[in-house]
């Protein structure tokens, strides 16, 4: 291999890792909470579609042990509020409500000292919500994954270590609904997960990260305090930004650097 030839391979190198974790993007001030976003605990399936939604269990161990190592506080997302400018506080996390979570995540809770905000779609089952943003994705694959029972959803809250917020009825595109519709998918929603539980429900997730104006006049008028959306980075305003908060995406294709780089900026790269 020649000198030239060398240059040239290194400075490819370079700029590929600079183009996927952008080392250069300045740290976000860690007075500014992390919300991390979960969806599954889980191996990943050969061939999968939905494959970065699945972190495997011993990479979240992982994260939690460098958070928990690093002092990093975790906090529910309706605690926000009493924690504002705290250092190192971090939000975990997970959406739809998959069984994993309470096999997998669950005990990793316990073993370190960790809690987290599960964002549940109240009728879950036999769903293939997938579908409702991209028609083509109609593999079921989503719809076969198993889905917390009721039972195991009181024992997690039971535990101390789980909060609920709410993710609509039926995990629907808000956008492709009639305004009644998305009233009652929003509304019907904190209404069911409070009286199934008994449980207060502050917190609201954007099926698929997509919203408007409306809906989260919606969620205002519904009574959710917070709200989640899947735009990548850290809310720096958590009063301004209270129903359009930010998440640090986790993805199970990714590594420890990829991890880290999210912690500490927000993002992984130039592209998400």
């Amino acid at each position: 291999m020649t000198f030239t030839t060398v240059v040239i391979v290194v400075a490819v190198a370079a700029g590929y890792f600079s183009f996927r974790y952008a080392w250069w993007r300045p740290a976000v001030d860690d007075r500014h909470p992390r919300i991390l976003m979960y969806h599954m605990i889980r191996p990943r399936l050969p061939g999968g579609r939905f494959n970065k939604l699945r972190v495997a269990p011993e990479r979240f161990e992982q994260q939690l042990r460098h958070l928990a190592e690093n002092g990093w506080r975790f906090a529910f997302l309706s605690e926000l509020g009493d924690l504002a400018g705290t250092p190192k506080t971090v939000v975990l996390t997970f959406d739809d409500g998959y069984r994993d979570n309470y096999l997998a995540a669950h005990p990793l809770l316990a073993k370190y000292g960790a809690k987290a905000t599960l964002f549940l779609v109240a009728d879950r089952f036999d769903r293939d919500w997938s579908t409702s943003k991209k028609a083509h994705h109609d593999s079921g694959e989503l719809m076969r994954e198993e889905k917390l029972s009721d039972e195991e959803l009181r024992t997690m809250l039971d535990s101390g270590l789980w909060e609920l917020g709410a993710h609509t009825l039926t995990h629907p595109l808000l956008t492709d609904l009639s305004d009644s519709e998305r009233h009652i998918e929003v509304a019907r929603a904190k209404t069911d997960i409070e009286a199934r539980f008994d449980t207060t429900v502050e917190a609201f997730a954007y099926p698929f990260g997509i919203y408007t104006d409306d809906d989260v006049a919606k969620v205002d008028q519904a009574g959710y305090r917070f709200a989640v959306t899947t735009d990548a980075g850290v809310s720096t305003d958590i009063e301004a930004e209270a129903l359009r908060l930010k998440r640090v995406k986790i993805s199970g294709k990714e590594g420890r650097l990829g991890f880290l780089t999210r912690l500490r900026t927000g993002r992984r790269g130039l592209v998400e």
